[in-house]
């Protein structure tokens, strides 16, 4: 019961803050880290700031559970990098 209760109070705390602090600090470091086809626009503050306080709460209550699923998603992208290329190599073109 007390894990729900820390998440709820940090998924409101991060959820106020992104929201608040939009122009100042979140739009401009998610403009850094997006790639241009998913930039977002002002119309999805509030998706993002969702996202990022389901993310940081989930984080702060259970960071090993997020390491793990990170490093479990790089092995993963690896992977299919690794057998796309294979793939193209034996794929013949011609």
């Amino acid at each position: 019961m007390i894990e729900i209760v820390i998440w709820l109070i940090a998924f409101a705390l991060i959820l106020f803050l992104s929201i608040t602090r939009w122009e100042a600090s979140v739009s401009p470091g998610l403009d850094k880290i997006l790639p241009r086809v998913i930039k977002h626009d002002d119309d999805n503050r509030g998706v993002w700031s969702l996202a990022l306080a389901i993310l940081g709460a989930t984080t702060l209550v259970r960071p090993v559970d997020m390491l793990m699923i990170a490093i479990f998603l790089g092995i993963a992208v690896l992977i299919a990098r690794k057998l796309a290329s294979w793939g193209l190599n034996k794929a013949d073109f011609h």
